[in-house]
Parts: structure tokens; sequence; C-alpha cells
């Protein structure tokens, strides 16, 4: 008599247990689905926001996220990718979205990353020269920015070029 050891994962599988590759399948197969629930509901996120792209489809692959379809212009393209770059658990979006075509294209915006102690006002100064042009930052991020004391460190912004 005694304790005998074993190697765990070795030998018959009788239904003691899951082996190594059916506990990594079903892991897979959970994320796989935590990560569909979740593109859907960023799609859903962007609608309700009333950021309408058209076939907007969401995939995400580990921290990354691919969004595609047709948006009516560029700001609303550069929401959509806020809103989905902007979720906990993604740390990069692919953007393949296409945007309609019109006969004046505006200028692509640049994104800034709130630090600690940013203020739209502070970030107004450091990217206009004026503080006071807060409000062109706070009305670029709308639906997304509900008040402009309201930002957080980590979120990304939508910082407009100033129309001449």
């Amino acid at each position: 008599m005694g304790l005998f050891s074993f190697i765990k994962n070795a030998g018959a599988a009788i239904g003691i247990g899951k082996s190594t590759a059916e506990e990594a399948a079903e892991k897979a197969e959970a994320i796989k689905a935590a990560n569909e629930a979740a593109a859907s509901k960023m799609v859903q996120t962007a609608s309700d926001l009333g950021l309408e792209v058209q076939n907007m489809q969401v995939i995400i692959n580990d921290d990354t996220a691919i969004v595609s379809g047709l948006a009516a212009d560029q700001s609303t393209k550069e929401k959509v990718i806020l809103v989905v770059g902007n979720t906990s658990g993604i740390a990069q979006v692919d953007d393949q979205m296409e945007i309609e075509e019109a006969e004046v294209q505006e200028p692509e915006a640049t994104f800034h990353t709130v630090v600690s102690g940013d203020t739209l006002s502070k970030i107004a100064k450091k990217v206009y020269g004026d503080a006071m042009k807060y409000p062109v930052i706070f009305e670029a991020n709308k639906p997304m920015l509900t008040h402009p004391d309201k930002i957080y460190p980590g979120q990304v912004l939508r910082i407009p070029v100033l129309s001449a």
C-alpha cells in the first residue's frame, strides 16, 4: 500500500476530467463566443450613438478589433473607431471602413490619448494654442462625451483640424 504518482494528462481518457486538447477547445470556443458578443455590443453601441455605418462589422482577434463597413463621412468613421477602441480589452483597431463619396471630404482628425491631469482646455492649448478652443474638441467627440469635464486617463479623443 501507498501513494503512487502518475502524470495527470497521460493515459486513456475514461471520462474523469478532460484532456488538455478538450479543455483548450472549450476555452477557445468560450473566447470566440465572448468576442462575438463584445463585437455585437460594439456595433449596437455605435448605432445607439447615432453612428450609422452601412454593413458595419466588428471582428475581435485577441486584443485587436477589425472594423469594416461604409461610413457616411470621415467624422463618423473616426467616432466608430473611438467607440470600438475605447472598449476595455481592445488595444488596437484595424480600420477597414470606407467612406461614402462626397463632394468635399473633411480632413482626418488626429487622436489624443488622455493622461492624468488632462482637461479639454489643456489639450486645446497644446494642440491649437488656445485653451478656449476646448468646445471644438468636445463637439468632435459627441455623443461619446456627455460633458467636457468627463474624460479619463487612457481614453482616446478625436482632435479635428480647425477650419479656416
